[in-house]
């Protein structure tokens, strides 16, 4: 692309074209641009917030998905936070757990949907409001303007953050939905956002370093490389990263298969690079990120605002839910004969609805996935539903899916609901594994 042209697209990008893309509503989803600046007015409306939280509180747990989960989830592990919880699984053990090891009485709760209606995350919200005792100071919501949730927040007399309505949940680390918890884990605001703002100002300009990473990718996938290899880094930018590829490029057949800690050298592979000499820059590195695929976007000509295919799962959840038939999760398949077939440009997607204490458990699977060749992803469930499931479903056919389940152990009823905690994860394991196979996805379940 000519230097005459890549300064147009950047400027065609500032100016809210749509045509950049697909000339459908990709305009009124730009909010992400401009909220650097506009959470820099913000600083001290949370800093007291969170000041004054942490006066009554010792612990602080995000309920969220996604969007509203992993950017957190990245700001933790990034600067060592010890006092934040991100708990973003309806697995029964994990909950266990957090009743293990919070006092409940000293433990605020964030809860976190743009849409107000998450279906994990108003489960966690109405088991700990009951829990906990109902104590509307005990608990914040982040949310969108209008939504059920909101509504809720206010009948139950919670402090409620606004997200920006023109912002989608992958593009939204740098506004309230990962700023509440910044400012609650003490994380210097102005430090971020001012590396953000730089990073703003230098995408407006053609050495754009957002302009160059999503040129790379985006002409990296026309050769044939569209497994994106991104380092690990301590603080798991790659967990952030992949839910803004894979939602954002993997439709109509098409898109970025993003591989966090996976080797760069193959045929379908390419390197992307972290840029964290600081941990104060994961607020640039944020925003780069976010420009870079929306450049991308338009060289894969597909809309990176929107997610086609994610409801195809959480519809056949319902119907499991619906049925009132709580599914057993039997080994089906061959993972031998799966894996005998196995060669680039495949990719094997490992999707455990395990409890995530159990995570390293998964090393020796990840371990043979590897000797195929491909490239090998893996998340856990339901998390990844909300992160490359769009992918899974709407991207190139090439995923070869291997879904690891475990025992759920006792069950633990959701309050207002017929189900609990364990039949929940159950049926987002079996409403998964019918989607995938409708598709026509090769898929294989086995059990640890």
């Amino acid at each position: 692309m000519s230097v005459a042209a890549q300064h147009e697209l950047v400027e065609r990008i500032w100016g809210r074209d749509a045509t950049v893309w697909t000339g459908a509503d990709e305009d009124k989803w730009l909010g992400w641009l401009d909220e650097p600046k506009r959470m820099q007015e913000r600083i001290g409306e949370l800093r007291q917030f969170a000041g004054e939280a942490r006066t009554r509180f010792d612990a602080f747990v995000l309920l969220g998905m996604g969007g509203s989960s992993l950017a957190p989830e990245v700001l933790k592990r990034t600067f060592g936070v010890k006092g934040m919880h991100v708990l973003d699984t309806t697995h029964p053990a994990m909950i266990r757990h957090a009743e293990e090891f919070l006092d409940l009485q000293r433990t605020m709760f964030i809860v976190s949907s743009k849409s107000g209606t998450t279906l994990e995350t108003r489960s966690h919200f109405d088991y700990f409001w009951e829990r906990a005792g109902g104590e509307g100071g005990q608990f914040v919501a982040v949310t969108d303007p209008g939504s059920e949730l909101e509504q809720v927040a206010q009948e139950r007399g919670m402090r409620v953050f606004a997200g920006e309505p023109t912002i989608g949940g992958r593009y939204s680390a740098l506004s309230p939905f990962g700023l509440v918890p910044a400012a609650l884990m003490e994380i210097d605001l102005e430090r971020v956002l001012a590396g953000a703002l730089r990073m703003a100002d230098a995408c407006r300009g053609e050495s754009s370093p957002g302009l160059q990473l999503g040129l790379r990718l985006g002409e990296g996938w026309r050769d044939g490389r569209d497994k994106v290899c991104i380092p690990e880094t301590e603080g798991r930018f790659g967990l952030w990263a992949e839910q803004l590829i894979a939602e954002s490029t993997g439709k109509q057949g098409k898109g970025l298969v993003p591989a966090p800690g996976e080797s760069p050298d193959g045929p379908d592979r390419q390197a992307a690079d972290v840029e964290l000499s600081d941990v104060f820059d994961i607020g640039a590195e944020f925003f780069r990120w976010e420009f870079a695929v929306a450049i991308a976007g338009s060289i894969l000509q597909i809309n990176p605002f929107d997610q086609p295919n994610v409801q195809a799962a959480k519809d056949k959840t319902k119907d499991v839910l619906a049925s009132g038939e709580d599914p057993p999760l039997a080994e089906a398949g061959s993972l031998d004969e799966l894996l005998a077939g196995a060669e680039p440009p495949n990719y094997v997607a490992i999707q455990a609805f395990i409890d995530p204490v159990r995570e390293a458990e998964l090393e020796p699977l990840i371990a043979r996935a590897r000797e195929t060749g491909c490239v090998v992803t893996h998340g856990l469930g339901p998390r990844y539903l909300h992160s490359t499931g769009q992918l899974h479903k709407g991207g190139p056919p090439t995923g070869l899916f291997v879904q690891v389940v475990d025992d759920t152990g006792e069950e633990i009823p959701i309050p207002g609901q017929d189900f609990g905690f364990g039949r929940l994860i159950r049926a987002q394991a079996e409403g998964d594994y019918r989607s995938l196979q409708q598709l026509g996805r090769k898929i294989v379940r086995v059990r640890i």
